[in-house]
């Protein structure tokens, strides 16, 4: 038979690779630890057995290790994976809008008629990209795709005064992409007069 038929390198070879080394790392510290005991009688050794309950446990703490870390990293990582992949909180996907080919006009007419269908999330949205396409066409801030709320928040105390509409509408931004709080008409209001505080400097 060719050795060419053996699986080298899938999941499977790997993990009993994996698992062999921590069979043998853990046969070679027994080996020390005996080495290292007083000279008691050559009978006492570990019962085969007890190498088992060890290399059951190690394996479960290794297991329950990954779990804690994986689902540390989920809870760190999630608000960015929903808005990577445009979803909202409540789990259904957002109209996708692309701000640097939209006009500020037409931003505003996609706010007043998500506005009227009773989508408050989507009209505050559009009203946040009706600003940024404003600060871009008035060359305040360029459109920056990597950028954050934060980031804009930075660089707009900076720029411009004062910056209370900006903070209103950017933190609702915030609140419906990375919050589980529901938008209410309120909310589309204040963001509506934030930016007519805005357009009016």
């Amino acid at each position: 038979m060719s050795t060419d038929n053996f699986e080298k390198g899938g999941w499977d070879w790997q993990f009993s690779q994996f698992q062999q080394q921590v069979g043998e790392w853990l046969e070679y510290q027994s080996y020390r630890f005996e080495r290292v005991l007083p000279n008691w009688s050559p009978a006492w050794k570990f019962a085969p057995w007890l190498g088992g309950v060890l290399n059951f446990l190690s394996w479960l703490l290794l297991g329950l290790f990954v779990t804690v870390i994986l689902w540390r990293l989920w809870g760190a990582l999630n608000p960015y994976l929903y808005a990577w992949f445009n979803i909202d909180s409540s789990g259904g996907k957002m109209a996708k809008i692309s701000t640097p080919d939209v006009s500020v006009a037409n931003l505003l007419e996609r706010s007043q008629s998500f506005y009227r269908q009773g989508n408050y999330r989507e009209a505050c949205r559009c009203l946040y990209l009706a600003i940024l396409q404003h600060l871009h066409d008035t060359k305040i801030i360029t459109h920056k795709p990597s950028r954050t709320d934060n980031e804009y928040l930075q660089l707009l105390r900076s720029a411009v005064t004062p910056i209370q509409p900006y903070e209103t509408v950017i933190t609702t931004h915030e609140q419906l992409c990375f919050g589980n709080a529901e938008i209410l008409p309120e909310n589309y209001e204040q963001c509506r007069q934030a930016y007519q505080e805005i357009i009016q400097k």
